[in-house]
C-alpha cells in the first residue's frame, strides 16, 4: 500500500460520522443513492461552522447525507436541497425529521438544478454544494457562485472522478469537465480555491469580495 492510500485509509477509519447521519448514509445505499463519505461530509461540517453559514443550498440530496453534514456544522442554518429523484428527496426528509431538524430549517425541491438554480435569488446563500448529474457540473458551479454572497463558498465533492481525473490519458466529457473546472477555478482572480484529495475529492471556491 502506499504513502497516499495508507493516508487515505487512515483518514477514512479516524473519522467519526454522527449516528444519525450514519443512519441516513445505510438508507442512501439500500436506495442506490451516491453520499458523500464521511471524510467529505466532516470537511463540508468545518466550512460551515467557520464560515457561520445560516442560508445553504445543495444541488443533489445524497438522500439527506450532505444536508445533515452542513447542519452539523451550522446548526442554526436553513438549507434548500435539490434534486430530480423525490425518493431520494423523500429519504432525505426522513432522515432529517429523525434528527429532530425543525422543518422551517429545510425547504426540499424537486427538479432539474438545470431548471430551478436560474429562478434562485443571487448573492443570497453563504454555501452552495453541487453534487449532482457530473455532466453538468461547470454549469451548476456558475450558478453556485452566482448564488453566493460576497465571501461565500461553492463546494464541489467527487472532483477527482476516482483518480480518473489525474490521469492524462482520459478524456471522456466528466473527466474533462472537472479537468477543466480544478483548472480554471485555480486560475481564476474571482475565487479563492482549494482542492483536496481526501476522500473523492473536494474543490472548495469562495469568492473574492471586490471594492
Amino acid at each position: 500500500m502506499g504513502e497516499q492510500n495508507a493516508n487515505q485509509r487512515f483518514v477514512d477509519e479516524a473519522t467519526s460520522e454522527p449516528e444519525h447521519i450514519a443512519r441516513a448514509r445505510a438508507h442512501a445505499l439500500e436506495l442506490g443513492a451516491a453520499p458523500i463519505s464521511p471524510a467529505i461530509g466532516a470537511q463540508c461540517a468545518v466550512i460551515a461552522a467557520v464560515s457561520q453559514a445560516l442560508n445553504i443550498v445543495e444541488i443533489g440530496t445524497g438522500a439527506g447525507v450532505s444536508g445533515l453534514w452542513l447542519l452539523h456544522g451550522s446548526p442554526r442554518a436553513t438549507l434548500t436541497t435539490i434534486d430530480k429523484e423525490p425518493e431520494h428527496l423523500g429519504a432525505a426528509r426522513q432522515a432529517f425529521a429523525e434528527a429532530r431538524i425543525p422543518p422551517a430549517r429545510a425547504r426540499f425541491i424537486t427538479g432539474r438544478a438545470s431548471e430551478v438554480l436560474p429562478r434562485m435569488n443571487e448573492a443570497s446563500y453563504d454555501i452552495v454544494l453541487v453534487d449532482a448529474d457530473p455532466e453538468g457540473v461547470i454549469e451548476y458551479v456558475e450558478h453556485g457562485l452566482r448564488l453566493v454572497r460576497a465571501g461565500g463558498t461553492v463546494l464541489v465533492p467527487r472532483v477527482l472522478s476516482g483518480g480518473a481525473v489525474a490521469d492524462p490519458v482520459r478524456r471522456d466529457p466528466v473527466t474533462t469537465a472537472y479537468r477543466s473546472l480544478i483548472q480554471e477555478t485555480q486560475a481564476s482572480p474571482a475565487v479563492i480555491g482549494a482542492l483536496s484529495i481526501t476522500g473523492e475529492g473536494l474543490l472548495q471556491l469562495t469568492t473574492v469580495a471586490t471594492s
